[in-house]
């Protein structure tokens, strides 16, 4: 997808990325150049409050994508021909402010009301993504995780710091690289940074994910230095359903996933209501810690269906 650059710069210009439109410019700046790049076009007024709240947002996300969207802001008050012709189509262009989105010379969706930077984000991820592309965070975060999965841990922490100097507030982002430093070795530093997580962002399931995650590897560290002690009393009673969790958390933090949600799965196999459901209650605490997506939790996850519905 070809867009215009500032020489100085490997990003589309500013004057390129927005612009004030007006009835003469539309067909140029809307129409025509929603052929190349999805346009968002930004009807507002010097009356409205909302808008002087919603337009800012909307350029920050802009200039985030990096010339992959474009935007065009109209004032609806210098421009009533333009909203009278546009209305006509049937455009809700009666109140402000009014945000449409155009590709391929047509209307592919609309907002209405000053809408939070973070829904504002979706909307244009979601046109990106019915255009065929995506925000360069995205393929960021793509190749970070994937830096992460083949053990490129440097590769995967600059990556990952790369989405979040763009996106401060991307929990992805901050999860993974909370995740790499746990996997570096890093802890303390990894709960230093999810203890700045915004309240908002704390239950986010990949947020949760890591602290679950950083929360068995302290388990797992003493748990494993008592792995024959766990296995000693299993032999001697099989019931022992507290040393049969206590060995899954030893196993977990060996990397063996499936043997310790073999364990699991056979205490409730044995009892599945002991200490109020502790075996299944520590299932989903692995599931959390390794991603719902884990072939690990996809397996286990079919075993616990078997138990709970049997």
């Amino acid at each position: 997808m070809d867009v215009i650059t500032d020489p100085n710069n490997a990003t589309p210009a500013a004057a390129e990325l927005i612009k004030d439109g007006d009835s003469r410019s539309f067909m140029q700046d809307v129409i025509q150049a929603s052929r190349e790049v999805p346009v968002l076009v930004d009807f507002w007024a010097t009356w409205c409050g909302p808008c002087k709240t919603l337009t800012p947002a909307i350029e920050k996300v802009v200039k985030a994508a990096q010339g992959r969207v474009r935007l065009v802001k109209i004032d609806i008050d210098q421009n009533r021909q333009l909203v009278a012709q546009l209305s006509q189509m049937g455009l809700p262009l009666q109140s402000v402010p009014t945000v449409v989105a155009f590709w391929q010379g047509q209307i592919a969706d609309l907002f209405q009301g000053a809408l939070p930077e973070s829904e504002i984000k979706r909307f244009v991820e979601t046109l990106l993504k019915a255009a065929g592309g995506e925000m360069p965070s995205a393929e960021l975060l793509g190749e970070a995780k994937a830096a992460l999965e083949q053990g490129d841990h440097q590769g995967a922490l600059e990556l990952f710091a790369a989405v979040m100097q763009q996106e401060p507030e991307n929990p992805e982002a901050i999860a993974g690289l909370a995740r790499t430093l746990l996997a570096m070795g890093e802890e303390e530093q990894a709960l230093e940074l999810l203890s700045q997580v915004p309240e908002k962002l704390a239950s986010h399931a990949e947020i949760a994910g890591v602290r679950s995650a950083l929360e068995l590897a302290a388990e797992g560290r003493k748990a494993r230095e008592m792995l024959s002690e766990f296995e000693a009393r299993l032999a001697a009673d099989p019931d022992d359903h507290q040393a049969r969790i206590d060995k899954a958390v030893a196993l977990n933090a060996m990397e063996k996933r499936d043997e310790a949600a073999a364990e699991l799965l056979a205490s409730l196999k044995r009892d599945r209501s002991w200490n109020e459901e502790a075996a299944r209650k520590q299932l989903l605490k692995f599931f959390e810690a390794w991603g719902p997506m884990d072939p690990a939790t996809v397996r286990a996850r079919r075993g616990l269906s078997t138990h709970l519905f049997r």
